[in-house]
């Protein structure tokens, strides 16, 4: 009978639930890993993508404020969701600028072109004329740009703001 009982060979019923428990332990570990490498992939995705576009969006506001002769709109001390710049190229004069829940560019009458995507929009936004009689004038833009999270998720949580002033030349 001793014999019998060293032949059989496999797990008893502990080892094996110790075997489960510590490979659903180390498995569980392991998906709570990618799910935080996921949000955290998410994050970064979404931060990146409301600095590009806020960056380039001001990049070409103050570039065309430097390369206009005149400012049609706002007047000197005003602030205004539009910006109507004269510019000495007759095919883009007048260049307006509107902020609304996004970055648009019109010239002269033409088609509208948005300067954003449909993942970010424009919270707060306001262009201020800081220019004094007698100064070639001033622009100050400001903006909020956040990145829409429309299931409310927080990753997708992001928004910053923009701000830069240029001078005519």
């Amino acid at each position: 009978m001793k014999n019998l009982i060293k032949d059989k060979k496999g797990f008893t019923l502990i080892e094996l639930l110790l075997y489960v428990g510590i490979t659903s332990f180390i498995l569980s570990a392991v998906v709570m890993f990618i799910m935080t490498m996921l949000q955290v992939q998410a994050k970064n995705q979404t931060v990146s993508e409301v600095d590009q576009q806020g960056s380039q969006v001001l990049q070409i506001i103050t570039q065309a404020i430097r390369n206009s002769n005149g400012i049609n709109l706002p007047s000197i001390g005003a602030n205004d969701t539009q910006l109507s710049l004269g510019m000495s190229d007759s095919s883009k004069n007048p260049t307006i600028f509107s902020i609304n829940t996004g970055v648009f560019i019109e010239n002269e009458g033409a088609s509208i072109y948005p300067l954003t995507n449909s993942k970010v929009t424009i919270v707060n936004s306001k262009f201020t004329n800081l220019s004094r009689t007698g100064t070639p004038g001033v622009i100050k833009v400001e903006f909020t740009m956040a990145y829409v999270n429309p299931d409310g998720r927080d990753e997708y949580n992001y928004s910053k703001i923009f701000e830069a002033s240029a001078s005519l030349r």
